[in-house]
């Protein structure tokens, strides 16, 4: 994709909407649908890299209620012929249909490569990816199983969103995140994911979410590993204009 002049590329990620409250995280929702009017203007396209929201189920015939600004803002956004692309994360793992259906938004499930302006990046969420964090990628399985998703899936959804909510908020069971603080890059899963990848094929920019901490590391000369940072502490979030790749904060 070649982006045209004026035009950025824009990233963002881990606002978990809803935590720990609906009405608590509604200023922080407020202030996401501001930036997204922001950058409507000069987007070329817009990648939200998974938990926006800090639970999402899909039935049949019933989403979670609530994030009434978001959805509509990213349903005019997209109407306007702007692509925007989303990667599922772990409190958001269980989409299936709703975004492609009404918002005309593709939403991948495992990191996908992008080419811009001949600059490669690999982009996701960021969980489950390099080594450690074996007790998560276990669960992960767990919720990822088609049989553990049609039993959700037969509950009430009143009782349902109860039960995840609190495992989410309260035990965390689905976060699999540690304490948001800088490890070293000896200790990063997802920068030792990172040079792993490059020792197969060269990539310019390694964009993820999910650690909470935005993140700069140069990788070798030419590849970078960025980790957006969130809407909850640090409201930070990822501009390629072309030739460079920038963390700004709104």
């Amino acid at each position: 994709m070649q982006i045209p002049k004026g035009k950025k590329i824009y990233f963002a990620s881990d606002n978990h909407l809803g935590a720990p409250t609906t009405e608590a995280s509604r200023p922080r929702e407020k202030k996401f649908v501001a930036w997204l009017d922001t950058i409507k203007d000069d987007a070329a396209a817009i990648f939200l890299l998974g938990d926006l929201f800090d639970f999402w189920f899909e039935y049949k015939k019933v989403v979670p209620k609530g994030f009434t600004r978001t959805l509509g803002k990213l349903a005019e956004i997209s109407d306007s012929g702007i692509p925007i692309y989303y990667f599922v994360g772990n409190h958001d793992l269980w989409m299936h249909g709703y975004f492609e259906e009404e918002l005309n938004i593709p939403v991948y499930h495992k990191p996908k490569e992008f080419t811009f302006n001949d600059k490669v990046f690999f982009i996701g969420h960021g969980d489950g990816l390099g080594p450690g964090d074996k007790g998560y990628k276990r669960m992960k399985k767990v919720f990822t199983n088609p049989f553990f998703r049609w039993v959700f899936r037969w509950a009430h959804p009143d009782i349902g969103m109860r039960i995840a909510q609190y495992l989410s908020v309260k035990n965390k069971l689905i976060s699999g995140e540690d304490d948001a603080a800088f490890l070293g890059e000896d200790n990063e899963w997802l920068v030792q994911y990172s040079k792993k990848k490059l020792e197969n094929k060269h990539r310019d920019y390694f964009v993820f979410g999910h650690r909470h901490l935005p993140l700069e590391i140069q990788l070798n000369d030419t590849s970078k590993y960025i980790n957006l940072g969130d809407w909850i502490t640090y409201y930070t979030f990822g501009v390629f204009d072309g030739e460079n790749f920038e963390l700004e904060t709104f």
